[in-house]
C-alpha cells in the first residue's frame, strides 16, 4: 500500500512510496523526515499521516536532490514552517532545481525535460551540518550516485541510506541505474557492505538488517556495464553510437528522460574508464571518439 507508514523501531518509522520517505520521532509531537517524496500529491500524503498522529513537523532532511526525494518539500515547507537542509551541492540543486535537468542535458533543458519527474519546485533548503541534526543522528557519506549524497543513521541504530542501493528486480529489469561518479560508487557500497545497523532502509529497495549480498550484487553490475562499454568500443565509437548500443543490447526503449538518465550515467562511466586507463579519446573529422586501450 502507497503512502503507508510502517514503524521499524521505537521511534524510526518509513513511509511507503516510490522513493521511501523516513519519518522520526524526536519528543513530544515532534517529527523529522528523511526526504519529502516526488511532488506535492505526496507532500500532502503524508500532511494526512502527520496530522492523523497528531505530529509537528520541525525538519526535513534531505539524503540528496534528484526529483523524487526533494518533490514534497515546498509544499511541507508552506503548510508547517519546518526548516529543509540538504547537503553541500545538493543544497544548491534543492534550492533552484532548474540545476538537474541543466545537469543532465547539458545545457539548458527543453520542455520534455522541465517537468516534476526531473525537477521539482524550489525549496528554501539550508546546508546539512552537524550541527543543525536531531541529537544522536550521525550523517553517514554517500557519494556516488548523486554529487554529495547522505545517508543517515537514527538513535536506535536504523540506517537510512537514500539512493546507494537498486534492488535486485529494478537493476536485473533496467539494468543500468543513475550513477554520477563511478569510483565514489564503488567505494561507497564497498564501506556499505561493512555497515552494521539493527535496520538498513534504502529508498529503493526492501528494508532489511544485512545488505551485504545487495551491495555486492549492484558492485557486479556496475563493473559488468563498465565490460561491457570497453567490448563496445573495440572500434572508435562516438558517444551517441555506445549509447545506441547498450540500449539496444540492454532492451531499452530511449526517450528523452531515458536518453538523459542513461546518458549522463554513460557519460560518468566513459570519464571513469578514461581516468582508469581502459579507454581513450582521439578527435577524427570534428568528432570525439572512444576507443578501449
Amino acid at each position: 500500500m502507497m503512502y503507508e507508514l510502517i514503524q521499524v523501531s521505537e521511534r524510526s518509522y518509513y513511509i511507503q512510496s516510490p522513493a521511501k520517505i523516513g519519518l522520526v520521532r524526536l519528543g513530544g509531537q515532534d517529527v523529522c523526515l528523511i526526504d519529502s517524496g516526488n511532488d506535492k500529491d505526496a507532500g500532502r500524503k503524508v500532511r494526512q499521516l502527520l496530522d492523523a498522529n497528531g505530529w509537528r513537523l520541525t525538519a526535513i532532511y534531505n539524503t540528496h536532490s534528484n526529483a523524487d526525494h526533494i518533490g514534497g518539500n515546498k509544499y511541507l515547507q508552506s503548510q508547517t514552517g519546518c526548516e529543509i537542509y540538504a547537503p553541500g551541492i545538493d543544497c544548491a540543486f534543492t534550492r533552484r532545481p532548474v540545476l538537474e535537468p541543466s545537469f543532465l542535458y547539458g545545457g539548458y533543458p527543453c520542455r520534455e525535460l522541465r517537468h516534476k519527474f526531473l525537477m521539482a519546485q524550489e525549496s528554501n533548503a539550508q546546508e546539512l551540518t552537524k550541527e543543525c541534526l536531531p541529537e544522536g543522528f550521525k550523517i553517514i557519506p554517500l557519494p556516488g550516485h548523486f554529487f554529495d549524497m547522505v545517508g543517515f543513521r537514527t538513535t536506535d541504530d536504523v540506517v537510512y541510506l537514500a539512493d546507494c542501493l537498486s534492488s535486485r528486480e529494478t537493476l536485473d529489469k533496467y539494468q543500468i541505474v543513475f550513477i554520477y561518479g563511478v569510483a565514489a560508487y564503488l567505494q561507497t557500497l564497498e564501506m556499505v557492505k561493512s555497515l552494521q545497523a539493527k535496520l538498513f532502509i534504502p529508498a529503493h529497495a526492501e528494508a532489511q538488517e544485512d545488505v551485504t549480498a545487495l551491495a555486492q550484487y549492484n558492485i557486479d553490475k556496475v563493473l559488468e556495464i563498465a565490460d561491457k562499454i570497453t567490448g563496445i568500443c573495440r572500434e572508435p565509437l562516438c558517444f551517441e553510437a555506445i549509447l545506441q548500443k547498450l540500449f539496444t543490447d540492454y532492451g531499452l526503449t530511449m526517450n528523452f528522460e531515458q536518453y538523459v538518465l542513461v546518458g549522463s550515467t554513460i557519460r560518468s562511466y566513459l570519464a571513469w574508464l578514461k581516468d582508469t586507463d581502459r579507454v581513450n579519446v582521439l578527435f577524427e573529422n570534428n568528432m570525439l571518439l572512444w576507443q578501449r586501450v
